[in-house]
């Protein structure tokens, strides 16, 4: 019996066995159904990360327009808001224009073809901090800066100001910047970053510019010229485009250089500066950026100086000091230059108002609440090269340059057009020297085309004739 109760039964060890067997074969498929799940969830996540990786890259997708900028304005101040974004951009993990510019868009200037005539006006990257970044949104020209010779803070904070509803900004930054030493630092560094084997511009990217502003100190008496002088010799060489900035409101005395005798003075002063650097390459262009307060008679000063020193074209315009009734936001009485769509009527004015003092050699550059397709294009019409945005690209995003070039193809395609199309066109009643045939179309052919064109044409034809008859009368007054 002692025996018998030692030793198990053989259905007791069959039944021991099974359990064990089952254990094992349920803590192996629990092991196997963990793996399955991991892989799955590190596939899902992979496949999602890598999806979201590419929506955000391209700088067309939706979060970049309808989330990112309006969150930003949200949570930050204005000034707070852009250094986020410049920063985002001089990552180098910042979106990029995945489009293809159309042949449409190309540009006609000086000896050069742009890709297209989209650019990016001055002011948003002030110290050169991400010029690829945002070559990289698909503008055709960059412009950096205002730089100023020394280093200088700018006037105290808070100076940026959003007017939501009316989708523009009022700054009063008063020229902040790094100074020449530490921009020109970057920019040769940037140039021995790439491969000099390629010929391009100094913009370092085929088919397209990049400009720097030229600023004074705050603290350099108003009438010297040396701040613009120093600006050329030490950026000369790293520019296609350099901009003499007298049309901020935000130091003290600038604008007082736009009147005629100051003008012609700096102008020829800086550009027998830049005509004297001796280089391996072309000169860079030079241009003069102006305000859109200017009376007639004063934009009438600004050409014939531009036109007497012979430099390479104007930028119009810079912020403005007026403020028209139709602003809403509550920041509209703050101090400082006014930007985005309500500028879009006072610069448009300015630019008809010079187009037909200056040849067509000399080109214009439109700046000034620009935010589509179609202000481009009236723009162009109007008589500028190319044209500029910022406000509409702080407000829109990164999208902002390709949405607005997909909307001047269209216009384009539906017109059977290209931009030098438009650009000749608003080009025809551009000035020529007495003697000399103007390369616009004889009159009868302009009455015929505003016949065709209703009373708007007609209009336009009207102001652009005042112009030019108030332009001829005050040459005959000052022979006089």
């Amino acid at each position: 019996m002692s025996l018998f109760f030692r030793t198990p039964s053989a259905r007791v060890v069959r039944l021991a066995r099974t359990r064990q067997y089952a254990t094992g074969t349920q803590e192996i498929e629990s092991s196997l159904g963990t793996s399955i799940r991991t892989a799955l969830y590190a596939t899902g996540f992979v496949v999602g990360a890598t999806a979201f990786a590419v929506y955000y890259a391209d700088s067309r997708s939706a979060i970049h327009r309808y989330v990112i900028p309006p969150l930003s304005r949200t949570l930050f101040d204005g000034e707070t808001a852009h250094k986020f974004a410049l920063r985002a951009l001089s990552s180098g993990l910042s979106p990029r224009d995945q489009g293809t510019d159309d042949e449409r868009l190309r540009v006609e200037l000086w000896e050069d073809v742009l890709a297209n005539p989209v650019g990016l006006a001055a002011g948003f990257d002030k110290d050169g901090e991400a010029i690829d970044g945002l070559f990289n949104l698909g503008f055709g020209w960059v412009e950096i800066g205002s730089v100023t010779p020394k280093p200088q803070p700018g006037n105290p904070t808070p100076r940026v100001f959003h007017l939501a509803e009316d989708r523009a900004v009022i700054n009063r930054y008063g020229f902040p910047s790094k100074g020449s030493t530490a921009v020109l630092t970057r920019l040769q560094a940037r140039h021995q970053s790439h491969d000099s084997t390629v010929e391009h511009n100094q913009s370092l990217r085929p088919a397209k510019y990049l400009s720097i502003n030229l600023g004074k100190n705050k603290t350099s008496a108003p009438d010297s010229l040396s701040d613009f002088l120093l600006g050329v010799r030490t950026f000369g060489p790293l520019a296609d485009v350099l901009v003499v900035n007298v049309s901020s409101p935000n130091t003290p005395g600038l604008r007082s250089l736009q009147s005629r005798g100051m003008l012609i003075e700096l102008l020829g002063a800086v550009k027998r500066e830049r005509d004297g650097l001796h280089l391996n390459r072309r000169l860079p262009k030079l241009l003069v950026k102006i305000a859109p307060d200017l009376s007639n008679e004063e934009i009438s000063d600004v050409a014939e100086a531009v036109r007497e020193t012979g430099i390479d074209g104007v930028i119009v315009s810079n912020t403005t000091i007026q403020r028209p009734n139709t602003l809403k936001s509550r920041n509209k009485g703050e101090t400082g230059g006014l930007s985005g769509p309500p500028l879009k009527s006072l610069t448009l004015n300015a630019l008809k108002t010079l187009r037909p003092l200056l040849p067509a050699s000399v080109p214009i550059i439109g700046c000034g609440g620009i935010t589509t397709g179609a202000d481009a294009v009236e723009f162009a019409k109007a008589g500028a090269s190319t044209i500029q945005l910022y406000t509409s690209f702080a407000y829109e995003g990164v999208g902002t340059p390709r949405r607005v070039k997909d909307e001047i193809t269209q216009i384009l395609r539906d017109s059977n057009q290209t931009w030098m199309d438009l650009v000749k066109e608003g080009q025809k009643l551009a000035w020529s020297p007495k003697g000399h045939k103007n390369d616009a179309p004889s009159l009868d052919v302009e009455i015929e085309s505003a016949l065709q064109g209703g009373a708007s044409k007609f209009a336009a034809m009207g102001e652009q004739l005042i112009s030019i008859l108030k332009a001829e009368g005050k040459e005959a007054s000052d022979k006089v």
